[in-house]
């Protein structure tokens, strides 16, 4: 392959990701790793129990997660790419910062996926994959073998999809939709004798928090203490502490309030 002008810039960005693709294409198929990637949205560290418990703030239970961060990795110093939403889904696809891949805001962008991105490269190593969940990036998936994802943000009660183009009403709990229908492609919708990269990305727990049925009454009884700085003034602070958006005067809606 030659390389020459801007396809050398890009295999300067890209190199960690051109090594991986030449160590797996190597590989025999039978040895090739399947790469799960499961998404949640808006997900605070102090909510998952793994994270929490290190800082003394543990406001739920995570079984799950806390299993496979005693299994695998944590993360315990790390930051985000961009830290809305649509441009961190850019960026983990394509490993470029938002300027670079053109999706730099929620509203205005819609992302080009003429681009390379990762699932391309595995594609082009004889991967299946698929993507299952939000996506909002207001264009189509490409790279998938199949893709099934919802409508802008979604919503959590009978969601809308979009399957390989094609319009689908769902019902059920959002939550509860994706984890089957990605379960559902892997035991039957993908070639068994491929190895696979998934991308499971859920809605939840984005705002507004909207609970499964079942679920309603799981803190009525329930009394969680007040943070430390529910009254902060932030005295003796910068002028982005002052200016912050998250005060519940400032950032809550009622419907988020009435959970």
């Amino acid at each position: 392959m030659r390389l020459v002008g801007r396809d050398k810039r890009w295999t300067r960005r890209w190199g960690w990701l051109l090594a991986l693709l030449v160590a797996i294409a190597r590989c025999p198929a039978a040895e090739r790793p399947n790469v799960l990637f499961i998404f949640s949205d808006d997900h605070a560290y102090q909510a998952i129990n793994a994270y929490g418990a290190a800082s003394g703030v543990v406001l739920n239970k995570t079984p799950n997660i806390d299993r496979i961060g005693a299994e695998g990795m944590r993360f315990d110093r790390c930051l985000t790419t961009y830290s809305l939403c649509g441009p961190s889904r850019a960026c983990i696809l394509t490993g470029k910062y938002s300027h670079l891949n053109g999706f730099y805001n929620n509203y205005g962008s819609v992302f080009d996926g003429k681009q390379l991105t990762f699932p391309k490269v595995f594609q082009a190593a004889s991967y299946q994959t698929a993507i299952i969940g939000k996506w909002y990036l207001e264009s189509d998936p490409t790279g998938f073998d199949f893709w099934e994802i919802l409508h802008g943000q979604g919503v959590y009660y009978n969601p809308p999809m979009k399957r390989n183009g094609k319009e689908v009403k769902k019902h059920g709990y959002v939550t509860d939709i994706i984890t089957d229908d990605a379960l559902d492609w892997l035991k039957n919708g993908r070639d068994q004798s491929k190895p696979f990269v998934m991308m499971v990305q859920h809605k939840a727990p984005h705002r507004e928090w909207e609970p499964a049925l079942k679920n309603l009454g799981m803190y009525d009884d329930v009394t969680f203490p007040e943070p430390a700085t529910l009254f902060d003034d932030y005295s003796g602070r910068g002028k982005a502490e002052h200016e912050q958006k998250t005060e519940i005067a400032e950032a809550m809606t009622p419907l988020d309030l009435d959970r």
